[in-house]
């Protein structure tokens, strides 16, 4: 296997919000090059507990091996989306400690030619974090309707020239299959109009299928609103997210379940329960400027923390 590099974003920052104790259990869902895992770690011997996620086969091959000396670490190969069935399948009731995700691609998969997440290198379009399963870019590009492909690069790309592009690339297609990652880069770039930026034209559009074919969205929602069952009283959440879209839903999420009431203005008599989360930060915490001149994708990174105060 290549060498697998990750640069593990606001590490002390997205642990040190977690307030690790020993004997306590934690869940990193993400678990990536395994940076955070490692501290989590550190912090919770002899007796802390924790279990990590992820779906990338490099990933797990590379932290499995980082972490091999961790006896109360357990790695598993699933998608963070199934957390209530592995941790009631582990015998876990409740996070007593508290939940890290790391959202977004990692540097690894940026950077391997052949997972066709970049148009920095000629590869086939796949784009998925979890290389078995079926359904890839080359899916999205090839098969989708001229109106998906508009919204989805509207809603998750913010693409202002999404009818130009999807219209462009079902044209394209009719004559010949969409493979590489170069082909519908130079699609893209030829269509719009040359516009000075120093993002490349296709940024957006990639961005936009990657969501999609990882169902990101979707999934960071209905995850957390799953964590929030599985969560012990005073257990901590703690979010990196590295986009706009990603950070919105956080915030809302977070923001709702914070809130002491959520009856209509008219309302004579609140019957709301307490709420389940407070906010430990109520603006992110970003990446300090020392670690985005090591590290520049950390400028886009945002943390948000929150803590469990009613048990749901």
């Amino acid at each position: 296997m290549d060498e697998f590099k990750h640069y593990t974003v606001m590490k002390n920052e997205a642990v040190d919000a977690l307030n690790c104790e020993n004997g306590k259990i934690y869940v990193d869902c993400t678990l990536g090059g395994g940076g955070h895992s490692e501290l989590i770690l550190q912090r919770i011997q002899p007796d802390g507990r924790l279990i990590a996620f992820d779906v990338d086969n490099d990933a797990i091959k590379a932290s499995t091996q980082r972490l091999k000396d961790y006896k109360n670490l357990t790695i598993v190969k699933d998608s963070y989306t199934n957390i209530k069935k592995v941790l009631q399948n582990l015998g876990i009731d409740k996070i007593t400690g508290g939940v890290l995700f790391d959202l977004g691609a990692s540097y690894h998969q940026f950077n391997k030619a052949e997972r066709g997440f970049s148009f920095a290198k000629d590869a086939m379009l796949d784009m998925r974090f979890d290389t078995d399963a079926d359904f890839s870019a080359y899916d999205v590009v090839n098969t989708y309707k001229e109106d998906d492909l508009v919204r989805i690069f509207s809603e998750y790309g913010e693409e202002r020239f999404s009818k130009r592009i999807a219209k462009k690339i079902v044209e394209v297609r009719k004559s010949a299959k969409i493979k590489t990652t170069l082909q519908l880069a130079d699609i893209i770039v030829n269509c719009t109009p040359h516009v000075k930026s120093s993002i490349h034209p296709a940024t957006r559009v990639f961005q936009a299928i990657r969501i999609e074919v990882n169902q990101e969205l979707t999934n960071v929602k209905n995850t957390l609103n799953d964590v929030l069952d599985l969560v012990g009283f005073g257990a901590i959440l703690s979010v990196i997210s590295f986009h706009s879209l990603e950070d919105r839903i956080v915030k809302h999420l977070f923001k709702y379940h914070s809130q002491k009431c959520h009856c209509e203005p008219n309302t004579m008599i609140c019957s709301c329960e307490p709420p389940i989360l407070e906010l430990v930060n109520k603006k992110p915490i970003v990446a300090s400027d020392k670690e985005i001149k090591e590290n520049p994708p950390s400028r886009s990174a945002k943390l948000r923390i929150a803590k469990c105060i009613r048990v749901s």
